[in-house]
């Protein structure tokens, strides 16, 4: 099968990020006033995710930091529900991969799975905290405000999801999502958010906010009366900065997939795909007839979580996937369809000369392809030559360049982003 030359393309989007992040840290702590909440002394539990955060080590080392120069003990734990496999390890393991261990923060890590009982909201759902958190004198959230993969809302991912379903634990996130599939993930988010409030354990949260290129934008220390109406300010605001593939395209081309990137393995609200495998169930996002993945990133220790959104993978995808944590995120959010299997062949060329047939046209020159790295870093592109006139129309694109389909000796493409780090 003969393939159409590509264009190199290049996304103008703005650059926010802060200089000094550290700098950043301790001026919204400082203004906060949460160690006036507490006894000096006091054990103070910092709640971590397990998202692949920009800067997160220097913002954590920096919240801890604020803390011991209070006069208080702070101490990390993990609030991530079910990831990691669900185990007290494997969470302390993500959290490692993201350079936050107790050598590195400068404190204690408190990794285990008990969880205690805060009753239950209007709906019947009961609420869980982490024990260790729970038996501390104060409790604050540092998380990364973003759009959710499964949702669309006025609160999606941020402190709240953290705060109701991060600190429950595998016993809390498998019964939140649970209800979710009746009463809706927002509505469970606000509602156990609120019962979790309503404990008098939270002090507040530092809410991460990043810019298209995913650096770090804007950090704003949240106190626990208005996380409510915070979270829905600022997620309003990042997602108007959200970075987006510019063009429809029969077949969308992803490097990598995997959990650090997104907790669909892919963003959903970029390549247009529904966790439950619907088919470009986005309004106003670019529409693609079928997704092509070649591998899992490094990052995501072989969870598959996210390979059931694409049409086809290869099979070395397939064989590093570790199903067991792959099963078991999954299931605990209820949603077996992101991890179904698609077809699957040996090569990179066999993948697409097999999958190019079946976005409905007859001549198969006519078939448009766009090729990104991942869902996180949309600032350079390759697209089809035969987009050029879409991408010559929008002034925020620039082509760099013209290049062929190259394949290596194993049949396998030759990624023009490998040796282009994350941001710039």
């Amino acid at each position: 099968m003969k393939f159409p030359r590509l264009l190199v393309v290049r996304q103008k989007f703005p650059d926010r990020r802060i200089p000094d992040v550290p700098a950043e840290v301790r001026k919204q702590l400082a203004a906060s006033g949460f160690a006036t909440r507490v006894k000096p002394g006091a054990r103070i539990a910092i709640g971590v995710g397990s998202r692949g955060i920009h800067n997160i080590a220097a913002i954590v080392r920096g919240v801890v930091r604020y803390w011991q120069e209070q006069g208080m003990q702070p101490f990390l734990f993990p609030a991530m529900g079910s990831h990691g496999a669900a185990s007290a390890q494997g969470q302390t393991d993500v959290l490692a991969h993201y350079g936050i261990t107790e050598a590195t923060m400068g404190c204690p890590l408190v990794s285990q799975l008990e969880v205690v009982s805060l009753g239950k909201t209007a709906d019947g759902i009961e609420a869980f905290m982490d024990r260790k958190a729970y038996e501390s004198d104060g409790v604050m959230l540092v998380g990364r405000v973003k759009w959710h993969t499964d949702f669309a809302g006025k609160i999606e991912s941020g402190l709240f999801k953290m705060m109701a379903i991060g600190l429950g634990k595998f016993a809390g996130a498998q019964r939140y999502h649970s209800y979710a599939y009746r009463l809706g993930l927002e509505h469970v988010i606000r509602t156990v958010g609120r019962q979790v409030l309503g404990s008098g354990r939270i002090l507040g949260g530092l809410a991460i906010l990043e810019d298209a290129w995913h650096n770090t934008a804007q950090l704003e220390a949240v106190p626990v009366e208005a996380m409510e109406q915070r979270e829905e300010a600022n997620l309003a605001l990042v997602k108007s900065w959200m970075a987006r593939v510019p063009v429809d395209a029969d077949i969308l081309i992803l490097d990598e997939i995997g959990k650090n990137i997104s907790g669909a393995g892919m963003d959903t609200k970029v390549v247009n795909r529904g966790v439950m495998g619907e088919y470009n169930p986005w309004p106003d996002t670019p529409r693609f007839e079928r997704l092509f993945v070649r591998d899992l990133s490094e990052l995501t220790y072989n969870s598959g979580v996210g390979l059931g959104l694409a049409d086809v993978v290869t099979n070395r995808l397939v064989d590093r996937i570790d199903w067991e944590p792959t099963w078991i995120n999954s299931l605990t959010a209820n949603t077996p369809a992101a991890i179904r299997t698609p077809i699957h062949f040996p090569t990179d060329r066999e993948c697409l000369e097999r999958i190019s047939p079946t976005v409905g046209k007859v001549d198969l020159d006519e078939v448009t392809y766009c090729w990104i790295r991942n869902t996180m870093e949309l600032g350079r592109l390759a697209v089809s030559e035969n987009l050029r006139a879409a991408m010559e129309r929008k002034p925020e694109m620039e082509i760099e360049g013209a290049m062929d389909f190259e394949f290596d000796g194993s049949a396998n493409l030759v990624s023009p982003f490998q040796t282009v780090a994350a941001g710039h």
